[in-house]
């Protein structure tokens, strides 16, 4: 069972206690790109990277080793609708690692010194795209979907990021860096009371209300970027149902007799049958409040256009429906998901956060075990039937001619 309170500084606190020689967290602060300034693009990318140039008494090396001597395997970063933190460690350290944590968050150095050294790193992050052309695609395919600022690339844009100011950037880290709408949960093997304690310095953390714009469409269209690239890369983006829909175990139940494997649909109509494609996938990349359903094919300039109308055409044969041995593969593929996420605390802390994101509430496991097990063929069939996946964004990269 989880439990989930929230502190009077308006952060969530949630834990899943288990009998697990290990804790696990994931802080979800509400600072990401969909809430940047106009003309700051990337800003929460360079406030996380700043944010390890020290804190409290502690430089960035400082800071680095007390966690590496507490033990703690971290990762943080920026991303479109908030900035992660992370960390896993053992149940003893448990009050230290949280003291330094709210050294990071409230009281940064920001050096001056090092923010030449963090801006150089996010544009080689950005320009980096130039050589991940998958990458490429789908940042500017997310931007040809959504009008509202969830079409943004975490990683920013050169010009916003060449002119940011250190002076801009602080403000920014002052506004945005909040606890009312940060998530914090954690998983495993710490007691609620214990962890109350633990927390108790973030209880200083204070700031405004966290700030969302709604998610907002564009009407349906192809592009092309070309680029003298070996291959071609595809890219379709189709509206979808997000977790807080009751269809939604339907649509993902769908998806995964379209991409759940290598007897799934797309791998075996795309690529085994026909070969043509190297790779071939779909997958959810929704916001909170908008789903959005992804495909992608990577070809060969000859191959593309045949790829994309074999991509196309599987995509709309879902409205037909799935059969019960597809279904019944789906619901395997699923469930053995959930179990191997399950396994890890570390999984498991972040499912929690992006639930208390999204729904504002924890699934239990069960829950979400209960509702695959219990959307049957005709609930599926007739969420396809009801949502039929046609007339996507399409986006082609490479040395191909338009999309017609």
């Amino acid at each position: 069972m989880s439990r989930v309170e929230r502190l009077p500084n308006g952060l969530v606190l949630a834990l899943e206690e288990r009998d697990y020689p290990g804790v696990a967290f994931q802080l979800l602060v509400p600072a990401g790109a969909v809430n940047e300034p106009e003309g700051l693009l990337g800003a929460s990318t360079l406030i996380e990277g700043w944010l390890w140039k020290g804190a409290g008494e502690l430089d960035a090396r400082g800071l680095a080793q007390a966690l590496d001597a507490l033990g703690v395997r971290r990762q943080s970063g920026a991303g479109l609708e908030y900035t992660l933190f992370a960390a896993a460690f053992l149940p003893e350290v448990l009050e230290e690692v949280f003291r330094l944590y709210a050294l990071l968050l409230l009281k940064p150095r920001l050096p001056e010194e090092g923010f030449e050294a963090v801006r150089s790193v996010a544009l080689q992050a950005l320009l980096s795209q130039e050589d991940q052309p998958a990458r490429k695609l789908f940042s500017e395919l997310r931007k040809r979907v959504f009008l509202s600022p969830h079409g943004r690339d975490p990683l920013g844009e050169e010009a916003s990021l060449k002119r940011a100011t250190p002076e801009a950037v602080r403000e920014d880290y002052r506004h945005r860096y909040t606890p009312k709408g940060a998530i914090l949960a954690v998983a495993g093997g710490v007691s609620w009371e214990r962890l109350l304690g633990a927390v108790e310095p973030l209880l200083a953390w204070e700031g405004e209300e966290a700030s969302y714009p709604t998610p907002l469409l564009s009407e349906p269209h192809s592009f092309t970027l070309r680029r003298p690239t070996a291959q071609v890369q595809i890219g379709l983006a189709y509206p979808d149902v997000g977790p807080e829909d009751p269809r939604f175990y339907a649509a993902r139940l769908a998806l995964e007799v379209l991409s759940g494997g290598m007897s799934s649909r797309l791998f075996t109509e795309v690529r085994e049958k026909r070969g043509l494609v190297y790779a071939v996938s779909a997958f959810p990349a929704g916001v909170k409040g908008q789903g959005l359903l992804m495909a992608y094919g990577g070809t060969t300039k000859e191959r593309a256009r045949e790829t994309l109308r074999v991509m196309l055409a599987e995509m709309e044969r879902l409205a037909e429906g799935v059969t019960e041995e597809e279904l019944s593969r789906a619901r395997v593929g699923l469930k053995t998901a959930l179990v191997m996420a399950d396994e890890s605390i570390r999984s498991r802390a972040g499912s929690m956060a992006r639930d208390l994101y999204m729904l504002g509430r924890i699934r239990p496991l069960s829950e979400i075990e209960g509702a695959i097990e219990g959307t049957g063929l005709e609930a599926v069939n007739a969420f396809l039937r009801a949502h039929p996946y046609r007339n996507p964004w399409v986006g082609l990269l490479g040395e191909v001619d338009d999309v017609s």
